[in-house]
């Protein structure tokens, strides 16, 4: 039995959607009453707009809005569609600003790394890293110890100084390793250079710093050095103490990575080489970096740079 003209009159489109270019046109001219400004918010002219609504009120077989010359009023019928539309328009609305938050997040974080790592290592080689990856955003923030991963920090990069929280995850980098640098042009007045190897003359002034009380003791339980008999000076951040051994103030323990680049531009010297201290630094994160991520391509790069 053929049954396609039974039923009800317009039951043939009874469940069909109206157009969805109609239903947008009609969501923005209800909630600001006005053609003319729906048209400006759609950039589509006042005719475009109204005719969208005319063709949706054919559709639905009535009316949604009463003309009063230049202004329009809701119908019953149109505030149940707006309501409905303003609804649905706003769902959608969310949704996708949800989906672009979450595209974009994953494509722009934020590295939370030790300050003077972070100013005379890691920024000096991060050009190379956006040559690489110049898709990804990536945020820098200055800090040390427990790192703030509710604060929207995503990766960390810290020396294992301090006790980590249980539940992180962590990569190592490198090794540190340290030994006394001065001045290159100071060398002759710090160090004495001997048959028997480089040793820091008695009156070299010794650069300390209060972020790192303890690193000329390590270095001298390392080696087997002598105690600095010279005048002593400190200083209250790492980076400080190392200017000032730039500057040509006096000897300063640096770090290999800390020091290297002006090592390499013939600005500092290290006469007696540099000792592992038993630390190192790694990367900090709360889920596994792993696979074919933005975080495993950043500690891919941080471990070649780190030779």
């Amino acid at each position: 039995m053929n049954t396609d003209h039974h039923g009800e009159p317009g039951s043939h489109h009874a469940g069909r959607m109206p157009s969805l270019m109609a239903l947008r046109c009609f969501e923005v001219a209800a909630r600001l009453e006005n053609f003319t400004r729906a048209a400006e918010e759609l950039h589509l002219t006042h005719g475009a707009v109204s005719r969208a609504v005319r063709t949706l009120e054919d559709d639905l077989g009535t009316a949604l809005f009463e003309r009063r010359q230049r202004r329009v009023l809701l119908t019953e019928a149109g505030r149940r569609l707006a309501g409905a539309t303003s609804e649905g328009f706003g769902l959608i609305r969310s949704a996708a600003l949800q989906l672009r938050r979450q595209a974009d997040r994953s494509s722009r974080w934020t590295l939370s790394c030790e300050p003077t790592l972070l100013m005379r290592w890691l920024i000096p080689r991060w050009p190379a890293f956006q040559a690489l990856h110049p898709e990804l955003n990536v945020q820098f923030d200055a800090g040390g110890g427990p790192v703030p991963f509710d604060n929207g920090i995503d990766l960390a990069i810290r020396r294992d100084d301090f006790e980590r929280p249980d539940g992180l995850f962590c990569e190592p980098l490198f090794s540190e390793r340290i030994g006394p640098v001065c001045r290159a042009d100071k060398l002759d007045l710090f160090f004495d250079a001997a048959a028997d190897g480089t040793t820091l003359r008695a009156g070299a002034p010794c650069l300390h710093t209060r972020t790192r009380p303890h690193a000329w003791n390590d270095w001298r339980a390392l080696v087997g050095a002598r105690a600095c008999r010279g005048k002593q000076h400190a200083f209250d951040h790492f980076y400080f103490s190392l200017q000032a051994a730039a500057s040509g103030l006096g000897v300063a323990i640096g770090p290999w990575h800390l020091v290297r680049d002006e090592i390499a531009a013939g600005i500092l010297v290290a006469p007696m080489g540099f000792v592992e201290d038993g630390s190192s630094y790694c990367l900090l994160s709360r889920e596994p970096v792993a696979g074919d991520t933005n975080g495993a391509a950043l500690l891919s790069w941080l471990r070649s740079q780190g030779q």
